[in-house]
């Protein structure tokens, strides 16, 4: 096995910080979503809005999971750099695979806020052939 060095974790931050870029737009496009859809749910009560505000909480909790992940991910990269930094490589290795690991599950996460987000616009393309 090939020797963890500091460039390997480091080799991360930029797709991180791209993935994180990424999560933080979704999360800033459901927080007017939400704020749009109770305006509408205030006015007029509807079985499909109301299905697009919980359709919504599950994303939102969701992208918080993706964000959280993301975030330790790139602070577990962090602190492999510094235990190669000090020397304490065999540590090193072990938090460095729980940073990947971490980014594995942000990316899961992702994919299953993404199935999420089908059924939301599945839920207006019923309404719309409905009308």
């Amino acid at each position: 096995m090939n020797e963890l060095n500091l460039a390997t974790p480091a080799l991360l931050f930029s797709a991180i910080s791209l993935i994180m870029l990424a999560y933080t737009n979704r999360f800033l496009s459901y927080a007017q979503l939400i704020r749009t859809l109770k305006e509408q749910y205030m006015k007029q009560h509807s079985e499909v809005t109301a299905a697009q505000i919980a359709n919504l909480r599950k994303r939102l909790y969701l992208t918080r999971s993706m964000q959280i992940t993301g975030i330790s991910s790139l602070l577990f990269c962090v602190v492999s750099m510094f235990l190669i930094y000090v020397g304490m490589h065999l540590l090193s290795v072990y938090v460095f695979g729980l940073a990947l690991l971490l980014l594995i599950i942000s990316l899961g996460l992702s994919v299953w806020e993404i199935q999420i987000s089908v059924k939301a616009l599945d839920i207006h393309l019923k309404d719309m052939e409905n009308s």
